[in-house]
């Protein structure tokens, strides 16, 4: 034992040499790698993110409290093209001896090649370069550090630093921050000399971000020239700009108290060679003039059609190939009106949400035959997109069903169709695959076939019976969408025809929110030989048949070479499902021929859905880059209700259940619930906390015992609970013991870090919580059902690690994912037994989940 002891501590000590060695391996010998920053607030160190963000060196990024990127690093070659010159040079008739076998050229493009430069190169890019402290960097640390305090009301504060080693070839900085007492905002005062800018700022005085007895903070200042520089311009100061206001402070150090004094002079015009004070007037629009199809500025006084529309003087280089009324509608700058910035914005957005123009070109000039210089004429450049478009595309794919398939889309898109800005898309999509499943009695490679055919059309505005303006008004940028499709699917003998119709609306009622209204979802899908299921996927049938011979089962399900008939097949699944065949508890035949029953039925299952939804959506993400905001999606569907109405007046037979069919389907009703939280906090150095929370129910009424395949829920999957596979999950403390495991109840939290590793490289850390039952349908199995509080605990838990890779157009996502809490399990055996690296589940994905 002491042996062994004595050989642990010696390898521990060996790789700690090691280690600390190879980190220091790019580090020059008279400079010092950064392994740490300290900074001290009034003596106490201070450890928040947003303070340590504003040095302008940070040591190098850790995974796991390891410099990974660093490592990666070291170990490139720095200079491989030299090395490989080296290498080849070392020995005489190296380079004779590579000659008999390469050209010249090739012994030359060999040093080139990724195994001998190419690989150092690609680890030296994924890697991190030592972070060498720098003096003159560490001086712009300190002074943004004294920046930031001051900014924040501690005018007077003191920063000085220190670096110091801490080993061969390595230091840390360290800060050291006085504050100082904070100062006070003590009295404001305004100087304008424009009077009608008087008059409008004090208007809005009161909403000033700047307040007397409130701590100094320069943001309050920026954010106040901002907010009046908005205010001035969305009320005609055309000339207004943010320069133009100023700020006077008088500093009493003795009570830490400032003055301020608010400060806009008249704007300076250059008459000549000098420059006279002018006060700002108020502009007023005179004329708005619409250019189209213009492709340069040398054309814009080249029009050939011209007409005037509600006080719209539109114009165009060849004819006008759009009715006035459809342009107009979309410009929010109109003559009489005050100049607006806000009218400037929404005009860009709304012309740009008719998706047949580039972004247009809108400027202003000052009307000359106004002799009061107080008007403005908008002029506005239009460039059309292509009227006609063509997209083909092809995809490679895979599935369980399809092992091997290709698929082709060619999409045609006519913009302007009506000349009123609508646009229509018609799309064709084609696929053959292969499957092992489906019977192939001329052994062909391609076995299915699937082609469908689909129209969009869009309009830029609601199109709807009534007047809706005064509840969705034109600023909301409402659409109104029209799509039908029909798919035919042909499998040698399972043959599916599904239909599909939306008509729904779109508006955003403010910034960062929209709504989306399905007035009409149309869902048909129809198996025109469901009889014919176990002659298509052949391998069901034949674990079916072989298992067939195992027990007793009734010789009419049999033919006369004692194999199944495919009548037959069905009937000895029905046998076990409903007990007449009995299991040992320990046989896992039963679970594999429910299996192959649930996977039939869900496959031969005919869905007849019209629906209508409302779907509320609320982002405050400002940008790409911000990794501080929520969403929220909200969603209520109704479905059934119309159909409901029709099937009275129809004398249509019952289905076999017992319910009312419409084109000799069951139709589906039941009313459906759903909301999805995401969070994301921003620590920093590319470090980010991300929550998601889910909540769904559907809940079946009337002609309904259940909910459809397509609107039911199910676990699992790598955008859901990672620590299972999709569909496997559920429901309740079942098992999974289906192929396609779905309810009609789920609920669902996760939790991940993500963090950089290094170059391009990234990790998180990941909690997965949820589960699926059923509740308010036709399953009453305890296992499966939701039961009150007491079934929360089934909730599954699945954790795990992730592995991610940025190319910046997308980010490669490769999860483990582990069962950390398994409520199929007994009891005392649920936490923990799942997590062993035998049993990872392994996700793959492209982007982040949520």
């Amino acid at each position: 034992m002491r042996n062994n002891l004595s050989k642990i501590t010696l390898l521990f000590v060996i790789g700690t040499i090691i280690y600390s060695c190879s980190l220091v391996k790019r580090v020059p010998e008279s400079k010092k790698l950064l392994v740490k920053n300290e900074i001290y607030i009034n003596d106490k160190i201070n450890k928040e993110e947003r303070i340590n963000n504003l040095l302008v060196q940070q040591p190098n990024t850790k995974f796991l409290n390891y410099p990974f990127g660093l490592t990666l690093y070291n170990i490139a070659k720095p200079n491989p093209d030299s090395s490989y010159q080296a290498w080849l040079n070392k020995k005489p008739n190296r380079i004779n001896r590579l000659n008999r076998f390469l050209s010249a050229k090739q012994v030359e493009r060999l040093g080139k090649s990724f195994f001998v430069s190419g690989l150092s190169k690609f680890i030296k890019e994924t890697g991190e370069a030592p972070v060498i402290i720098d003096e003159k960097k560490a001086q712009r640390s300190k002074d943004r550090l004294s920046g930031f305090y001051y900014n924040n009301g501690f005018i007077r504060n003191k920063v000085t630093l220190s670096i110091d080693s801490i080993d061969k070839k390595k230091g840390k900085i360290s800060y050291k921050v006085n504050t100082g007492k904070p100062y006070f905002i003590d009295s404001i005062s305004k100087f304008i000399e424009t009077p009608i800018v008087d008059s409008l700022y004090a208007l809005e005085a009161k909403k000033s971000f700047i307040k007397k007895g409130e701590q100094y903070n320069f943001s309050n200042f920026d954010n106040e020239r901002k907010r009046i520089t908005q205010y001035l311009r969305n009320n005609g100061v055309y000339h207004f700009q943010e320069s133009n206001i100023k700020y006077d402070a008088i500093i009493d150090d003795s009570i830490q108290k400032i003055k301020v004094n608010l400060k806009i002079e008249d704007r300076l015009v250059k008459k000549g060679d000098t420059l006279i004070k002018k006060p700002f007037g108020v502009y007023k629009i005179t004329q708005v003039n619409i250019f189209t199809n213009n492709t340069s500025k040398k054309e814009r006084n080249q029009f050939n059609d011209s007409v005037t529309y509600r006080n719209f003087n539109i114009y165009s280089a060849g004819k006008l190939k759009y009715k006035p009324k459809a342009i107009t509608n979309a410009i929010f700058i109109e003559k009489g009106k005050l100049f607006s910035d806000n009218d400037r914005t929404l005009t860009s957005k709304s012309l740009s949400n008719l998706k047949v123009f580039n972004y247009p070109n809108i400027e202003y000039i000052e009307d000359p035959a106004d002799s009061t210089n107080s008007s403005l004429i908008a002029n506005i450049y239009l460039m059309s997109k292509p009227k006609y478009v063509w997209q083909p595309s092809i995809d490679v794919t895979t599935s369980d069903i399809q092992q091997f398939g290709i698929s082709g889309r060619m999409a045609f898109t006519w913009r302007n169709l009506f000349k009123r800005a609508e646009t229509f898309e018609l799309s064709t999509k084609g696929n053959i695959g292969s499957s092992r499943d489906l019977a192939n009695p001329n052994n062909v490679f391609f076995n299915i076939s699937e082609y469908g055919l689909e129209g969009k059309l869009s309009f830029p505005r609601i199109v709807f019976p009534l007047n809706t303006r005064k509840i969705i008004k034109k600023e909301m940028l409402p659409t109104t969408t029209a799509t039908i499709g029909l798919t035919s699917q042909r499998n040698i003998g399972l043959d599916k025809e599904n239909l599909t119709g939306i008509f729904y609306y779109n508006w955003a009622p403010k910034q960062g929110n929209t709504i989306r209204f399905d007035l009409l979802n149309i869902q048909f899908i129809k198996n025109l030989n469901p009889e014919n299921y176990f002659n298509v996927y052949t391998s069901s049938y034949n674990t079916l048949n072989n298992l067939a011979q195992l027990y007793n089962v009734d010789p009419d399900y049999l033919d006369d070479n004692n194999n199944l008939t495919t009548q037959g097949a069905v009937d000895f699944i029905n046998d076990v499902e409903n007990g007449v065949i009995t299991f040992p508890s320990d046989d896992n035949n039963y679970k594999i021929i429910r299996s192959i029953g649930e996977r039939r039925l869900r496959l031969i299952e005919n869905n007849l859905i019209v629906s209508s939804s409302i779907t509320f959506f609320k982002n405050t993400k400002a940008n790409l880059l911000d990794n501080n905001f929520y969403s929220i999606r909200t969603k209520i569907e109704s479905a059934g209700n119309l159909l409901s109405l029709f099937a009275n007046t129809k004398n249509e037979p019952l289905s076999a259940n017992g319910n009312k069919t419409m084109f000799g389907i069951e139709y589906s009703q039941y009313i459906k619930g759903e909301v999805d939280f995401i969070k994301h906090w921003d620590f920093g150095k590319k470090n980010t906390l991300a929550m998601r929370a889910f909540a769904g129910l559907a809940v079946p009424y009337g002609n309904g015992q259940s909910i459809p395949f397509s609107r039911s829920y199910f676990s699992g999957g790598s955008n859901d609970n990672r620590g299972w596979q999709a569909y496997s999950l559920g429901p309740g403390r079942s098992g999974g013991i289906n192929d396609f495991n779905e309810a009609n109840l789920k609920l669902a939290y996760s939790l991940e870090y993500r963090f950089r590793v290094g170059g391009n490289f990234y990790s998180a850390f990941f909690t997965d919580i949820g589960n699926i039952w059923n509740i308010f349908d036709n399953v009453t199995n305890k296992e499966y059902t939701f039961n009150g509080l007491n079934s929360l605990e089934d909730l599954a838990v699945g954790t795990g690690i992730g592995f991610r890779y940025d190319f910046d157009f997308f980010v490669f996502r490769l999860d483990l994912g582990y069962k950390a809490y398994d409520p199929s399990r007994e009891i005392g055996e649920r936490w923990l037994k799942g997590i062993n690296f035998g049993k990872t589940v392994l996700n793959f994905g492209i982007n982040y989940p949520f």
